[in-house]
């Protein structure tokens, strides 16, 4: 067999928590994995910077992996008894099969049985681990980009919030900085933000990706019925062995996704797709939506984890897929998280913001506290959500200390990080400022929605990634332009202090570590929508696409050393 090389990026840090299984690992057992190649050739800056787009089948034939780099990988792995079963050309996925010991002699590692507590959960689950960095066949050196799936521990938490607080009796006890606020359905939210007049969503596709529960067809009736609208067109596609299963707390998640995207794009075409909460069904979930047919107007994701909880390798391939989404005219919007400054949910201290909101192609969507008149619809107070005084959560926000301040972003006025330190993030080297935009997400004032046959409201970051899916659906529709990265053209002409064309601005309030003032800031980025001044911002006039065969724009980012990754779809295989 040949020498094995060290994957780069693909370390796993130890579990504090992890106890060993009761069964210990049978190595005959047989697992599939996601092998990631390296790109015959980068994605050209302006496929993802403009509105300009390529097809999945162009993404595959001029970035995706080449074809010897497969056959090859195909040859050596088989030495080692590993079979690769599906080929997705334009993601550059091999999914590959084969015997627990064999997956161990070919990437170098030791795969043991252990039980930890999940993200930000409770209870503990019993999963594949281990430590450490990966190897590969050195003839595979700087071919394979990453492994993902010998390790399967938990990889995000859904970043939603029930009402927590309540009086002895056991009804909700409303809070002290929003006693005049009442939850609000998806429908007077659109309305207070200006939704624009005549869109519903005609002819967009709006994917979510889910990593656990499901959603019931009794529920999306009741729920929809009781807005006076028809139930959207609903598909579950399952990735990874994930499927809609509805009847765990996950459902609040799946249910709140597809009710607030459908209630405000109700005429768009609604994918959900199920995978695994582990790096690989999370990276392929991505990779699945953005490369199926139609191509998603928008891809809304609510799950997420501190920057310091995941890989480096897992990073890159989730990364380097939404920057793909771009080039293909997708936008991906991400909740920025519900446990404020600190991203962690069992301390305010200390601060991180959360992945994938912090990807340079991710529409981060942090979150508000909105009252308004439902007479008028005119807002009477918005401010940043902070409720984690009584347990209901906050909006992420902060510095990314991973990737670097995209150019679009340069002259927003991006803080260094709170936390100090000397790289990315820090004053010397300005990191990714998060989120980029905010909606309501207090669950005090919104939303009304149907869970498991109960109604009840639900909030936090996680109502906020689809609200702006619904709403880049009408405004795709309006415009009759697929907007993919957003940011170049909500952020031009932005400039600190003052308030963003197109955007409430939001100035009160703070989510821990960073304070909310005039134009951008780290708890609501560039403010909530107002729908109808995004139209006329973003009318064709001004997103006419750069040529793709020009030169590259300088004016956004490029993927940070190492990454990798990209898209598939249902079906894409190539007989392997």
């Amino acid at each position: 067999m040949p020498e094995l090389v060290p994957l780069s990026g693909s370390e796993r840090s130890e579990l504090p928590d992890a106890t060993p299984a009761g069964t210990p690992l049978d190595p005959s057992e047989v697992i599939t994995v996601t092998v990631v190649l390296r790109r015959r050739a980068e994605v050209p800056a302006e496929l993802i910077n403009t509105t300009a787009t390529i097809s999945t089948q162009e993404l595959g034939e001029r970035y995706g992996a080449n074809p010897a780099d497969v056959t090859l990988v195909a040859d050596v792995l088989g030495r080692y008894g590993l079979t690769v079963t599906e080929f997705q050309p334009g993601s550059r996925r091999l999914k590959v099969t084969g015997m627990i010991a064999a997956m161990s002699a070919a990437f170098g590692t030791t795969l043991t049985a252990v039980t930890s507590s999940p993200l930000g959960g409770t209870g503990r689950v019993t999963h594949r681990y281990r430590t450490g960095s990966l190897s590969v066949p050195s003839e595979l050196s700087g071919i394979i980009v990453a492994v993902l799936g010998l390790d399967d521990r938990p990889a995000a938490r859904a970043h939603f919030r029930r009402l927590t607080s309540a009086s002895p009796d056991g009804v909700a006890a409303p809070h002290a900085a929003v006693s005049a606020g009442v939850p609000l359905t998806a429908l007077q939210v659109a309305s207070f933000y200006d939704f624009p007049a005549n869109t519903d969503g005609t002819g967009q596709t709006i994917a979510l990706i889910e990593l656990g529960g499901g959603y019931t067809a009794s529920d999306l009736s009741t729920y929809f019925s009781g807005l006076s609208l028809s139930v959207p067109t609903v598909t579950a596609v399952g990735v990874d062995g994930g499927s809609n299963s509805p009847g765990s707390s996950a459902d609040g998640e799946v249910e709140l996704d597809i009710e607030v995207a459908g209630a405000v794009a109700p005429k768009a075409s609604i994918v959900v797709y199920f995978a695994p909460n582990t790096d690989q069904g999370f990276s392929d979930a991505i990779s699945e939506a953005i490369n199926a047919t139609p191509t998603p107007t928008v891809v809304s994701i609510s799950w997420g984890g501190p920057e310091s909880s995941w890989s480096s390798q897992s990073m890159s391939a989730m990364n380097e897929t939404i920057a793909d989404a771009a080039a293909l005219g997708t936008t991906v919007t991400v909740a920025a998280g519900d446990n404020g400054s600190s991203d962690n949910p069992s301390s305010t201290s200390g601060v991180a913001v959360d992945f994938p909101a912090s990807s340079p192609y991710s529409l981060a969507c942090g979150g508000t506290t909105l009252i308004g008149n439902t007479a008028t619809n005119a807002i009477t107070s918005e401010v940043v959500w902070n409720e984690q005084a009584s347990n209901e959560g906050a909006t992420g926000g902060g510095v990314s200390v991973v990737y670097a301040e995209p150019t679009w972003q340069t002259d927003a006025g991006v803080p260094a990080s709170a936390g100090g330190g000397t790289g990315i993030g820090s004053a010397g080297k300005p990191g990714r400022g998060v989120p980029d935009v905010a909606g309501n997400a207090d669950p005090v004032t919104g939303y009304q929605i149907v869970v498991d046959g109960q109604p009840e409201p639900v909030g936090g970051t996680s109502a906020v990634a689809p609200l702006w899916a619904g709403l880049i659906a009408r405004l795709a529709q309006a415009t009759g332009t697929r907007f993919g990265l957003l940011q170049p053209l909500i952020y031009k002409g932005v400039t600190p202090g003052v308030a963003a064309a197109g955007f409430n601005d939001v100035v009160k309030g703070t989510n821990g570590a960073y304070q909310a003032g005039p134009g951008w800031d780290a708890c609501t980025g560039l403010g909530s929508p107002n729908g109808t001044a995004l139209l006329s911002l973003l009318s064709p006039s001004t997103t006419n696409p750069t040529d793709p065969s020009g030169p590259t724009d300088p004016t956004g980012p490029t993927p940070p050393a190492g990454s990798s990754s990209s898209g598939s779809s249902p079906g894409n295989g190539a007989g392997w």
